[in-house]
């Protein structure tokens, strides 16, 4: 698939990946069903599922570090601010860093770019909060977490999956 394709694909999940509601239930179900298979599969990642008021989920597996919270509290800034997938971000970006320009003024000390975060819309609301994971390859963080929100949904994964690279 091209990198259009993958856009397309992306945008596909962001208006499929659509709750009804949202409850603190909800976000303990999907972030513990990252962090399971996180320890199925032996991931080195973490997994945090929040509001934009107050964090509702938060796990760290064995290997990661203070620095991959630190991505996943930026990836978060950058869904909140842009109300989509931190992967598709980067996908869209026209520029080499991985830092927003400055005619953006957003400090790279709180906003990133970088794939793993995912947006918790609810119909009839909006983007609510973000279920985002770090410690992958991109790609990766940002399959994991529409895998587990597509699951909870009752939704075909391999429908809205990404392909492999």
């Amino acid at each position: 698939m091209s990198k259009a394709d993958d856009i397309a694909r992306i945008i596909e999940q962001e208006r499929a990946l659509v709750f009804a509601g949202f409850s603190e239930e909800a976000a303990f179900v999907i972030g513990s069903a990252i962090r399971d298979e996180g320890v199925r599969r032996n991931l080195t990642l973490v997994v945090d599922v929040r509001l934009w008021d107050r964090a509702l989920f938060f796990a760290a597996l064995p290997g990661t570090t203070a620095d991959n919270a630190e991505w996943v509290r930026r990836k978060s800034n950058s869904v909140r601010l842009f109300h989509k997938s931190t992967y598709r971000m980067v996908l869209e970006k026209t520029f080499e860093d991985r830092i927003f320009p400055p005619s953006r003024a957003l400090d790279p000390n709180d906003f990133v770019l970088a794939g793993g975060g995912f947006p918790i819309s609810v119909s009839g609301v909006g983007v609510i909060g973000s279920v985002t994971v770090s410690g992958l390859p991109e790609r990766d963080d940002h399959g994991v977490v529409v895998e587990a929100i597509a699951r909870y949904l009752g939704l075909d994964t391999g429908a809205l999956a990404l392909p492999p690279e």
